[in-house]
């Protein structure tokens, strides 16, 4: 162990006086003294701090950093709770008319499939519905990422989560307590739409003809601009009653009470629209509440603690259809989007909460 002690060296004598009679100086000690215990102990525990603060500044910066990330085109957002925290809840936006779901809502998951920090996921719903196929695609790989990922995921339905929207929130699977509506969402339209309108009479007003070519008769059964027979009748609806099954098998899947009991859910799938209310007295729903009850309750199913969890979102990255000075910006971007125009005008069966024509632009895609 070594020891500050003190050392004395002798200082020289200052010169003898050329005065005999004066008295010569006697030699003058210096002592040198190192620094002491309480200097070594402030000076370790200011290169402590120091340390320590460092760490704290990576650590921070590395869970800010997400907020920067634009990977799939989506931005991740803080939402609620601690901002700092490591451990994370994910909100999922399903919001709008579903068309083929591989976009904004796949980009989505896909950020979270590959966060290990995301413990918890609450689906966001605000849609009307929308094609079956985009329907489908979104529920599969939300159960998809619920089981791979291992974390509980809770659905929050906002002012509509009909049809196809309804269809999406299936995904929570056998959890309990695990589907939420707000006070006035509406729920359910259980059912299958195919949009057909004839126009022969109108065509006929003008003296229009429809000369089209085809391979068969039925390959024109949905034009508007023919009628439909009794036997293509029959084939249509065929088509749609195998998408009405399907409808209500996945309905069964997310709700466990409708597999004890398929004819409460035959009474309703009529494409009967419900209250939330309605919706938690007749097994559609669990829970009435708002996104933050969804947030505590999955919070809750994971066990972890509401003190040390952030809650984040994912918004889409900007684009140069969102500069300002582009005034009609949306609207240009509705025209160039001549894939989604034709997706939603194509004659096909839907899961959608509407009689109109099929005319809304992609949202969910």
């Amino acid at each position: 162990m070594e020891t500050d002690i003190p050392t004395a060296e002798m200082a020289p004598s200052p010169p003898a006086s050329s005065n005999s009679g004066s008295v010569p100086l006697p030699p003058q000690i210096v002592v040198h003294c190192g620094p002491g215990g309480f200097q070594r102990f402030f000076g370790w525990a200011g290169w402590i701090g120091f340390s320590v603060t460092l760490l704290v500044l990576i650590s921070w910066s590395f869970a800010m950093q997400q907020y920067f990330d634009t990977t799939g085109g989506i931005q991740e957002r803080f939402h609620s709770g601690e901002k700092h925290a490591r451990d994370k809840v994910a909100i999922i936006s399903v919001t709008g008319t579903i068309v083929d779901g591989s976009g904004f809502v796949k980009n989505q998951i896909d950020r979270i499939r590959d966060d290990e920090d995301v413990k918890a996921i609450v689906v966001r719903v605000v849609s009307p519905g929308g094609t079956i196929t985009g329907s489908d695609y979104i529920l599969h790989h939300l159960v998809k990422l619920r089981e791979e990922k291992k974390v509980p995921l809770v659905v929050s339905m906002g002012s509509i989560a009909a049809s196809g929207g309804y269809y999406v929130a299936m995904a929570v699977g056998d959890q309990e307590r695990s589907i939420y509506a707000e006070p006035t969402t509406t729920t359910g339209s259980i059912g299958v739409i195919i949009p057909h309108y004839d126009l022969t009479g109108l065509l006929e007003r003008f003296d229009i003809e429809d000369n089209s070519l085809a391979s068969h008769p039925n390959k024109q059964m949905l034009s508007m601009t023919r009628p439909m027979t009794d036997e293509q009748r029959k084939i249509v609806e065929a088509y749609l009653d195998a998408a009405f099954v399907r409808f209500k098998e996945r309905i069964k899947l997310g709700r466990p009470v409708f597999r004890k009991d398929p004819g409460a859910l035959d009474q309703l799938a009529t494409g009967e629209v419900f209250t939330a209310d309605q919706a938690k007295q007749y097994g559609l729903i669990d829970e009435i509440g708002f996104v933050e009850d969804a947030i505590d309750r999955v919070i809750e199913m994971a066990k972890l603690n509401k003190s040390k969890i952030r809650v984040v979102q994912y918004e889409r990255t900007a684009s140069l259809f969102d500069v300002p000075w582009l005034v009609e910006s949306q609207h240009a971007r509705s025209r160039l989007d001549l894939a989604s125009w034709f997706d939603l005008h194509t004659p096909q069966a839907y899961y959608l909460a509407t009689t109109l024509p099929v005319l809304a632009t992609r949202v969910s895609r």
